[in-house]
């Protein structure tokens, strides 16, 4: 239903996934200050595209996909995620769930509060995640 995924995902950028989508940016672009970040800035901005377009995408961690530890799947990915939590996730999850709440107040607006779930969960510990395209 490729008609529909469109109405809903431009439904949902008008309706608050611009916001979080700038929010995403904002933070890559606050990671890009630093060599250390460029990696966590460059995921912002992987995601941030998910944010303003969510319906049709989905997150899966990398190792589930391909079957392969890797450094964002390890030891050293949940260093990151533990980093990535403290500086920038909590607060994408926060902006994620108050926009939760407010599509939650219409029946209409459920399907949007569950995308905002989905990527307030997904910004709690992103590094070892993938965004794939939904059958």
């Amino acid at each position: 239903m490729p008609i529909l995924r469109l109405i809903f995902n431009i439904a949902w950028f008008i309706l608050g996934g611009f916001v979080m989508g700038l929010a995403w940016w904002l933070a890559g672009l606050l990671c890009f200050i630093s060599i250390i970040g460029i990696p966590f800035g460059r995921a912002c901005f992987v995601i941030g595209e998910m944010a303003f377009w969510p319906f049709g995408q989905d997150n899966i961690n990398r190792k589930a996909l391909t079957g392969v530890e890797d450094i964002g799947t390890g030891p050293l990915g949940l260093v990151g995620n533990i980093v990535w939590f403290l500086f920038f996730g909590i607060w994408l999850a926060i902006g994620h769930i108050t926009h939760a709440l407010a599509c939650f107040v219409t029946i209409i607006g459920i399907p949007f509060g569950i995308a905002h779930l989905k990527l307030a969960l997904l910004s709690l510990t992103p590094i070892g995640q993938t965004i794939t395209a939904k059958a």
